[in-house]
C-alpha cells in the first residue's frame, strides 16, 4: 500500500499552494491528485457581492470569477509569497441563481424549483501570488433535473438530508444526488466544484503537478 504521503508531488523550489476554500470537495479533489497543499479558508461577504452584481445585470460566469478572485486576493494580502487558490460556484436555472440550502424546508423548495428543468453550475477557479491574478479558469455544466413529485422529494431528503442540506441545489452529484438526474453535460470534476484538469495544467508550470 503506498502511503498518503508518498502520493503527494512536490516539485523543488515550487512555492506553496494555499486553498482559499473551506469545502472538503475541493480539497479531496486536490488531496487524490496528489497536490501539496494548505487549507486558509477566505472570509468574504458573499452574499453582499451578489446582490450588487446581479443588480448590475452581471452574468453568473462574471459573478463566479469575481468572487472566486476576491476569495483568493484575500489571503494573498497576508500570505503574498504562495499562490493562494480562489473558487466559486454558482447555481443558475434560467436567470435565477440559487444558494446553499439552509435547511431541510429550503432544500425541498430547491429542489421543487429545479425539477423537470436545466440549471447550469458556473465554476470558477483563480490563482493569485502577490496581489496579481495568474491564471484563472471557468467551466459551466448543465444538469437536467427529474420530475421530482413530493414522495420522492421527502424520501430523497430523508435519506440524504445531511448530504443536500449546505449544498447548493440540495444535492451532491457525487452522492444519492445522482438519483435526481436525467442528463449531465460538462466536466464533472467541475460539477463537484473545482475545474480540477485545467487547474493542473497551470500548476504544472509552477513546478507543483508533474
Amino acid at each position: 500500500m503506498v502511503k498518503a504521503e508518498a502520493r503527494v508531488w512536490r516539485g523543488s523550489g515550487a512555492a506553496r499552494l494555499v486553498l482559499a476554500s473551506a469545502s472538503a470537495t475541493r480539497a479531496k479533489l486536490l488531496q487524490s491528485a496528489g497536490v501539496a497543499f494548505e487549507v486558509v479558508p477566505a472570509h468574504v461577504d458573499e452574499a453582499s457581492l451578489k446582490v450588487a452584481m446581479k443588480a448590475e445585470h452581471a452574468s453568473s460566469r462574471d459573478t463566479a470569477l469575481a468572487l472566486a478572485e476576491l476569495k483568493a486576493q484575500r489571503i494573498s494580502a497576508s500570505q503574498p509569497e504562495a499562490l493562494v487558490l480562489g473558487c466559486d460556484q454558482l447555481l443558475d436555472c434560467a436567470g435565477t441563481w440559487f444558494d446553499k440550502a439552509v435547511d431541510r424546508a429550503d432544500a425541498a423548495g430547491q429542489l421543487r424549483a429545479l425539477s423537470g428543468r436545466t440549471h447550469e453550475l458556473a465554476t470558477a477557479a483563480c490563482v493569485v501570488q502577490g496581489g496579481q491574478r495568474l491564471w484563472h479558469a471557468f467551466e459551466a455544466p448543465r444538469l437536467t433535473m427529474r420530475t421530482l413529485d413530493e414522495a420522492l422529494i421527502v424520501g430523497y431528503l430523508d435519506r440524504a438530508e445531511d448530504e443536500a442540506v449546505g449544498c447548493v441545489g440540495a444535492y451532491r452529484l457525487e452522492g444519492l444526488g445522482a438519483q435526481l438526474f436525467t442528463r449531465v453535460e460538462g466536466d464533472y470534476f467541475s460539477i463537484l466544484g473545482l475545474p480540477l484538469l485545467a487547474l493542473l495544467d497551470f500548476l504544472r508550470g509552477q513546478k507543483i503537478a508533474p
